[in-house]
């Protein structure tokens, strides 16, 4: 019997580290992307390692054609074998501009990584599962892409991260009906207000507005939030559940009176 493999995009830190951390006390071994090197992310791949699990890095930038193949390979050539694939890796506009002022060239830097490197690191991955199921017909696979609840809430001075997670809520559709007939659930998991690294420069506002009610539960979310739930989708527990919706958002988008 031989591990489960997933590949995590952006999973030596942030929100990509607590779903990593999650599966890896599963028993999975580990595909980790991300962009540093290996050596700046050592520390967080040691960590990994201490739950007794292989783990291998795949660097590589998803908004590259180049690289996505590059990523792919890398696992492959490690493992030899992928069951699940978790698109985590994102990135926020370098400047909040009100959309009014966006630029393209914040628009294109958003979404070359955020939905055109997801949209075709999935189409790649999810032809390797099929080839896998085909050729072992109790293959166990599965796709969990991790959005954001900018989804569908506005954020007016962060357009274009909005209009790329509200792609992959319809990218989560599309593959979760076409990988069907292969028995391959898709899944998304729409995080709220997460403390990470990328929401440091923003501490005092959200301090401010979840004290304020802006959060069911008046806390932040962290990235083991998302861990727990990117495991119980893979667990096998919701295969009869393609195409849903997770939320980890603390009840922020629960409409109340």
């Amino acid at each position: 019997m031989m591990n489960k493999v997933a590949l995590i995009t952006g999973g030596s830190r942030g929100i990509g580290f607590g779903i990593a951390k999650a599966l890896a006390g599963c028993g999975y071994d580990l595909a980790i992307n991300g962009v540093r090197s290996e050596t700046e992310a050592d520390s967080a791949l040691a960590t990994l390692r201490e739950f007794g699990v292989k783990v291998s890095y795949c660097r590589g930038n998803i908004a590259s054609k180049t690289e996505r193949s590059a990523i792919l390979d890398q696992a492959r050539a490690a493992f030899g074998r992928l069951n699940y694939l978790v698109n985590n890796a994102g990135v926020a506009p370098k400047e909040r501009n009100d959309i009014l002022e966006t630029t393209e060239e914040s628009y294109d830097f958003v979404m070359d990584v955020n939905l055109k490197g997801v949209y075709f690191l999935t189409q790649a991955a999810a032809k390797w599962l099929i080839e896998q199921k085909k050729n072992y017909p109790k293959f166990d696979g599965a796709i969990v892409t991790v959005s954001s609840v900018s989804a569908t809430v506005a954020s007016v001075n962060r357009g274009e991260y909005c209009l790329s997670k509200a792609g992959l809520s319809m990218l989560t559709q599309l593959f979760a009906v076409r990988l069907a007939e292969f028995d391959i659930p898709v899944f998304e998991v729409r995080p709220g207000v997460i403390k990470t690294d990328m929401t440091a420069g923003v501490t005092d506002k959200y301090d401010q507005l979840i004290s304020e009610g802006l959060t069911l539960q008046k806390r932040w979310g962290i990235p083991a939030d998302v861990g727990r739930a990117v495991k119980a989708l893979l667990s096998g527990d919701f295969s009869y559940s393609t195409g849903q919706v997770v939320m980890v958002d603390g009840g922020l988008t629960r409409q109340k009176l």
